[in-house]
Formats: C-alpha cells, structure tokens, sequence
C-alpha cells in the first residue's frame, strides 16, 4: 500500500510539471500572434485537456483501447485516400478543397475510432501469442482477485492467516462500491454483513505478509459485477476468489481460474470409511424412529441409528455408509450398546463449535446402512 500511494504521488507531480511548464512555455514563446497572458491560458487548458484525457485512457481496457484506435487508424486511411482524389481535382476553389479534406479526416477518423471501441469485444488477444498472452500471465502471477461474497464471508482471513494465502490480494473498487452499499442497506442484516466485510478488508490490510491493492479498472458498459469480474480475470490472467456457486460455474464456461472458499472446506471435512468407528456427541432427535443426530466439528451432520436415548451424551458409532450431496458430506452410522462406549459428561472439547439448523433432516433409510 505504501508503495502505491508513492507512485501515485510521483504521477501526481508529473502531472503537475507538465502542466507547469506547458502554460510557461506558452507565456513565452506567445505562438499565433497572441499576447502572453492569452497564450498561457490556452496552454493551461491545452495542457489540463491532455491530463484529463490521459487519466480517461488509463482507465479503458487494453482490448478496448486497441480496437478504437485500430478503428481510427482506418479511419485515417480512408479519409487519406479522399484527400488524394480532391488534390487531383479540377477544384476552382483550393479553400474548400482543404475544408473538405480536414472534414474527412475528422469525420472518418471519429467514425473509426467510436466503431472500433464498439466492436472491441469481439477482439480475442490470446492470439496475438506470446506477445500480449505472456505480459498478461506475468502480471496474473501471485495475483488474487476478492469478489464481495468471500469478503462478507470472513473466512478469506482465517486462511491468509494460516499462510496458505499469499502475494497480493487486490480488490476492484466496483467491488467496494458493492460492499458499501450494503453496509448502508435499511435493512440490518445486510448492513451488518456489508460492515463486517470492510472489516475483514482492514484486517487484511494489516497482515504483513499480504499486500492489498485496489484496483481502478472498471467496464462502464457492464453492469453486472460478476461479469465485470470475469472480463478482469480474462485481462489480468489472475484468479478470483468466491463462494458464488453461479460465479464459479460462469467462470468454467470462460476458461477463468475460480478459487472457491466453499470447495476447499469440503475438502479438508475428514475422511471416514464404512465400518469405522468414530466419538460423536448426540445432539437431538432424528426424523425415523429411534434415531439421533449429531455434528461434527465442521458442521458435516451425522446421523446415527438406535441412538434416540443417547440424546446429550458422547458416545461411540460405527460408520455405515457416507453419503457425499451438492450441500456436503453426511455421515449415518449406528450405535450398539453391547460393543460401544457411552460418556456421561463429555469432555468441552468432544462438543460440537456450532449446530447448524437445516431446513429438512435427512433420513437414515435415504441410504440403507451397509
């Protein structure tokens, strides 16, 4: 952050030099005849114009910039090509043969310049080879894009906290434009969502071994945030982190790497085979007769035969079968009070972190034991 902030000062002094000397030359060369004073403002606001265009320019796409000024590079050509055939006229009037040429080269060259930006999209930069493709790759490279799901989320912090997140993680400002709006809903739950990802950010900022960078790239013609995600990660050749299940599935579709949050907790959720046994705290009543339900640590939600008694207490299950859903993992097992173990008073570290309320509990006969 630092570093960005430097640059963007020395950006901001050259600016101001350029501006500088331009409205000083200006005052003293006096070009066209004009008196000092006149000639220095005409090059304050020639000079401010070119800063301001300039600033507009930084903020197009490369893909867009290449076909406007492709479009007016054959503008260009097309309106040379009228000037030669008015040259070699039998014009009585040379004035107007020069008006006509000036008109034709601003009018084709804008012509050009506004198809061109228009029919950008159509533009695929990857086959320019190594040129472009490889710039792109090297500026991708430890480049992480945020999306506002995985920053409401929270867990994006936990695991750069672990180190398992590392480079720079950088975060578009429509992105943050989001993000503000729904920390500013009338509704408090999403104020509070919206408020607790700009506080992850901050808490992100202050890990030393991360660097968040804003990003000032935005697609005016987009509206929708994911797909301007989408044309970034395409751009950039970096990844995007989120937890949007249609994100990810969109971003497949366009060949752009998805690291997602949701994904990586079902992987690390442990691994358990039929026939082994496993320490479960029964938490309530299951759905089917004689049945209890119980939680694991993760949340993966476990469901246990002939353990309706054993509600509030810790005991051994050996596992049945493991069923894997669209939602997660589910674990059914059975308990045996012949060859299982029955603990009273569960140790705090044997209770579940959290109970999570599913709208539907399965049923053990879902998946007929083993």
């Amino acid at each position: 952050m630092i570093a960005d902030r430097a640059f963007v000062n020395e950006l901001l002094v050259i600016r101001l030099l350029f501006v500088v000397v331009t409205t000083a030359v200006s005052f003293f060369v006096e070009p066209f005849q004009l008196n000092g004073p006149t000639a220095a403002i005409i090059g304050a606001v020639f000079s401010g114009t070119i800063v301001l265009l300039e600033l507009r320019l930084r903020a197009v796409s490369l893909q867009r910039l290449i076909g406007a000024s492709t479009g007016a590079l054959v503008g260009i050509l097309g309106a040379l090509l009228i000037s030669l055939v008015l040259s070699h006229s039998n014009a009585a009037d040379s004035s107007s043969v020069r008006l006509l040429q000036t008109g034709a080269l601003l009018l084709l060259a804008y012509l050009g310049m506004m198809v061109g930006a228009a029919k950008s999209d159509m533009l695929n930069l990857s086959a320019f080879g190594g040129l472009i493709g490889t710039g792109n790759a090297r500026r991708g490279d430890g480049f992480t894009i945020l999306d506002t799901s995985v920053i409401i989320d929270g867990r994006i912090a936990d695991i750069a906290e672990t180190g398992f997140l590392g480079g720079t993680l950088a975060v578009p400002q429509f992105v943050l434009r989001e993000l503000q709006l729904v920390a500013d809903s009338a509704d408090s739950m999403k104020r509070n969502r919206g408020r607790r990802g700009l506080d992850i950010l901050q808490r992100l900022q202050k890990m030393p071994q991360l660097k968040v960078h804003i990003m000032e790239e935005d697609f005016p013609n987009i509206r929708d945030v994911d797909m301007k995600l989408l044309e970034l990660g395409k751009i950039f050749g970096c990844r995007i982190v989120t937890n949007d299940f249609n994100l990810n599935k969109v971003a497949q579709l366009h060949g752009v790497q998805i690291l997602n949050i949701n994904e990586l907790a079902n992987s690390l959720k442990p691994i358990v085979l039929p026939g082994e046994t496993m320490r479960v705290f029964v938490l309530k009543e299951g759905k089917e007769y004689n049945q209890g339900v119980a939680y694991l640590d993760d949340g993966t939600m476990v469901v246990v035969d002939n353990a309706r008694k054993m509600i509030s207490k810790t005991i051994d299950i050996s596992v049945t079968s493991v069923l894997q859903t669209t939602a997660g993992k589910m674990i059914f097992g059975r308990f045996d009070e012949r060859s299982h173990a029955i603990y009273e008073k569960p140790h705090k570290s044997e209770l579940p972190a959290a109970t999570p309320a599913p709208t539907r509990e399965p049923s053990a006969t879902a998946v007929p034991p083993v």
